[in-house]
């Protein structure tokens, strides 16, 4: 049981744990407090042309009582006291339930404070019965851990995949949920992309929408301005994104880590600014409009086509359905997607996949080894800008749209976050983080301004209770002498 100590006249006082939860949940509430009360407290609104300011201390009070209740009931748990901290879990999940809330986001915040700390205790609590029971794990523990791990992993993802092919034939699958899958898997796509880079080859890339940009807008101009359809210039548009990680390779090659993130953040940034800036070329602001969509193979998804252009529904005998161009773009998306998986599993068994993952575990040794790290990076760099510029090309034809405000670096961020909560290195982890993270912010769409700061409290959650990642894996692909010679 820990013991805090407190100074009283220059001596060190132990406090017992009851009154060290105490001092450790005052301190807290007081934190919060002084970054809630004017960032939440006040707020600015506009009526009738005058600004005034909107005043929520009722709210902000209410929160910081949470916050001290939260923090009271964590610092119990941590102390050895179970009991009074299962209590408040459940005071505060009742009060989320049966008290009045001035606020829908304060009774989420009340019901979910009470069920992380009831979980988090179940599972200190069954954590330490395990290292109580636990046994030095011997091969035949290793292996059989192992082998439930890749079945797990198998099972999970034939479940993913059967879902998705089934998502389109749902009854309940409308307009809203197929858009809403469409970006799911676009951002699954980029983030294997990222995967490449982040995951097995460890370069910090924090500029990775800039490719997706330039796949964007290769296919925006090379559609309307030269007639290219989506399948022509799908390839252009990677080999040029390709291109350009290369260009942004060269420069980076003996950087590492927190320079590196710097480096490509502002490759990223210097991208959004020459399109918005170069408008005979991108537009600028305005973007880029009128992007043809693409057509089943030149049968369009319109009710009325062209006379000589069969439109969809007449070539398969069918009723016209807005939801026809949806369940296309869809089932395109999953095949793009599909095809970047496996492509990632099968690149990581090659000499190159190794020498990534050898360049991220020591790049010292990859050089004592015979390993150039300049040609491993640029390969790395290249490949992951290519799965960008593919995205890019089905962004601009689902969208019919392009201008740079869609590519700013919140688009980064949450490619790179979606990477870092699945797990770097993970394919299965990066596609349920993907799930998760776009998942999350269309369902708490009803809380406004509030729906960010309900993201940014899951995803703390998830790095408090996975530090590593949904689904962590970073162990090299293929072993020299087996898993047995393998430090974990």
């Amino acid at each position: 049981m820990a013991v805090a100590h407190a100074s009283i006249g220059g001596a060190r006082v132990a406090l017992s744990p009851p009154l060290a939860a105490l001092r450790d949940a005052a301190l807290v509430a007081l934190v919060a407090m002084a970054l809630a009360g004017p960032i939440v407290g006040l707020q600015t609104l506009d009526r009738g042309g005058q600004l005034t300011v909107d005043l929520r201390f009722t709210e902000v009070a209410i929160g910081i009582v949470l916050v001290f209740f939260g923090r009271l009931g964590l610092a119990l748990g941590e102390r050895g006291l179970p009991v009074p901290a299962y209590g408040i879990g459940a005071a505060l999940i009742a009060a989320g339930f049966l008290l009045p809330w001035p606020a829908g986001l304060l009774q989420v915040l009340s019901v979910a404070a009470g069920v992380a700390l009831v979980l988090r205790g179940v599972a200190g609590q069954v954590g330490a019965h395990r290292a109580a029971m636990a046994r030095a794990p011997t091969d035949e523990d290793d292996a059989r851990a192992e082998r439930l791990r890749r079945l797990f992993t198998k099972g999970l993802g034939a479940l993913l995949l059967v879902a998705a092919l089934l998502l389109p034939l749902m009854p309940f699958a409308n307009s809203y949920i197929l858009d809403t899958a469409i970006r799911v898997l676009t951002y699954m796509m980029l983030a294997w992309g990222l995967n490449i880079v982040i995951g097995l080859a460890g370069l910090l890339d924090l500029g990775y929408v800039a490719f997706y940009a330039v796949g964007a807008y290769t296919y925006a101009l090379l559609s309307k301005d030269h007639g290219f359809g989506f399948w022509g210039a799908l390839p252009i548009a990677g080999l040029l994104a390709a291109s350009f990680g290369v260009l942004l390779g060269f420069p980076v090659l003996r950087l590492r880590g927190d320079y590196l993130a710097i480096v490509t953040l502002g490759f990223g940034e210097i991208i959004r600014i020459v399109l918005l800036n170069w408008t005979s070329f991108s537009g600028g602001p305005n973007g880029i409009g009128s992007i043809p969509r693409l057509t089943f193979f030149g049968h369009p998804f319109v009710r009325n086509a062209p006379e000589g252009v069969v439109p969809f529904h007449q070539l398969m005998g069918i009723e016209f359905s807005p939801l026809h161009r949806s369940i296309f773009f869809f089932y395109l998306i999953l095949v793009l997607a599909l095809i970047v998986n496996v492509f990632t599993i099968r690149i990581r068994r090659l000499p190159v996949g190794r020498a990534w993952e050898a360049l991220r575990e020591d790049e010292i040794a990859c050089r004592a080894l015979g390993i150039n790290p300049t040609n491993t990076k640029l390969t790395a760099f290249a490949i992951g800008a290519m799965f960008a510029g593919f995205a890019g090309s089905f962004f601009a034809t689902t969208q019919s749209f392009v201008s740079p405000e869609s590519f700013t670096f919140l688009e980064s961020a949450m490619i790179l976050a979606i990477v870092v909560l699945g797990g770097m290195g993970s394919q299965l982890g990066v596609a349920l983080a993907a799930i998760l993270v776009i998942g999350l912010t269309e369902a708490f769409r009803g809380l406004a301004e509030y729906r960010m700061l309900v993201f940014g409290l899951g995803m703390v959650l998830i790095m408090v209770w996975r530090p590593r990642g949904l689904l962590a894996h970073r162990d090299p692909t293929v072993l020299l002498h087996g898993r047995k010679g393998v430090t974990r």
